[in-house]
C-alpha cells in the first residue's frame, strides 16, 4: 500500500513536470515605435516678375538699319551649324522662355521691273530654331507676294540707290512667338530653304551660306532666375 502511493505520488510529479515544459510560455506583445511625423519640403520660391525685353544676339551678317521703322534687319542665312547662325543666348532664367521675332522675305527692289511689268515675285522662306547642341526645335515660313513698292516692309539705309538706300529690302512679315524650354540656354537661327516664283519662271534655294530671309524686332519673355543663395559665413 505504502509503494502504491509512493508510486502514484512520483507519477503526479513526474505529469507535472512534463506539463510545465511543453506549456508555452505567454505570448509578448512588442509595440512598434511610432511612426515619425512626415517631414514638410520648404515651398518652392515664387518666380520673379515676368520680363520682357529686347534680345541681345549676334547677328553673322546685318542687313542694315530701317528707315521708317528705325529697326535693325538681319539676314539669315541657310545653314546647318548653330554656330554660323543668329545665335540668341538667354539669361539666367526660371521657367520656359517666350521668343518673338518679325520673320521677312528678302527682295532686290528695280524700278525697272516695276515699270515694266516684271516686278511680280512669290516668295516662301523656311528657317529653324536650332538648340545650341544642334537639335531642331522647329521650323517657321514667311509666304507673300510683291508687285510694288508698298509690298515693302522697310527701305534700308547704308546703299548706293537713290537716297543712300539699299536695293534689298525686307518684304512680307510674319511675327513668329516661340516657346522654349527652360533647360535650354539660347537658340541659333538658321535658313532651311528658299523657293521663289517670279512672272518668267521659278528657283528653289538649298545651297549653305545663301541669305534667304530676314529678322527683325526680336523679343525674350522670361522669369529671372533667383539670386544664388549666399555663402555661409566662414568661422574664425
Amino acid at each position: 500500500m505504502r509503494a502504491a502511493a509512493i508510486i502514484l505520488i512520483a507519477a503526479f510529479a513526474g505529469s507535472s513536470l512534463l506539463t510545465a515544459q511543453t506549456a508555452k510560455p505567454p505570448a509578448t506583445t512588442t509595440k512598434k515605435p511610432a511612426p515619425k511625423p512626415a517631414t514638410r519640403k520648404p515651398p518652392a520660391p515664387k518666380p520673379l516678375p515676368l520680363v520682357t525685353e529686347p534680345a541681345v544676339y549676334s547677328c553673322p551678317t546685318t542687313l542694315g538699319q530701317g528707315v521708317r521703322t528705325d529697326m535693325t534687319y538681319c539676314d539669315v542665312q541657310i545653314g546647318r551649324d548653330p554656330a554660323g547662325g543668329v545665335v540668341i543666348p538667354f539669361p539666367p532664367h526660371q521657367g520656359p522662355v517666350t521668343l518673338s521675332f518679325d520673320l521677312h522675305n528678302r527682295h532686290t527692289y528695280s524700278e525697272e521691273q516695276i515699270k515694266t511689268n516684271r516686278a511680280y515675285h512669290r516668295y516662301t522662306a523656311t528657317i529653324g530654331v536650332l538648340a545650341l547642341d544642334n537639335t531642331l526645335l522647329s521650323r517657321f515660313y514667311v509666304q507673300n507676294e510683291f508687285r510694288t513698292a508698298a509690298d515693302l516692309v522697310d527701305r534700308i539705309t547704308g546703299g548706293s540707290g537713290p537716297g543712300g538706300l539699299k536695293a534689298v529690302a525686307p518684304t512680307g512679315s510674319e511675327r513668329i512667338v516661340f516657346v522654349v524650354d527652360e533647360e535650354e540656354n539660347g537658340v541659333s537661327i538658321l535658313g532651311d530653304k528658299l523657293s521663289v516664283s517670279r512672272v518668267d519662271g521659278a528657283d528653289n534655294f538649298s545651297a549653305p551660306g545663301r541669305p534667304i530671309a530676314v529678322i527683325s524686332n526680336v523679343m525674350l519673355e522670361y522669369h529671372p532666375a533667383p539670386p544664388p543663395k549666399p555663402a555661409p559665413a566662414r568661422r574664425r
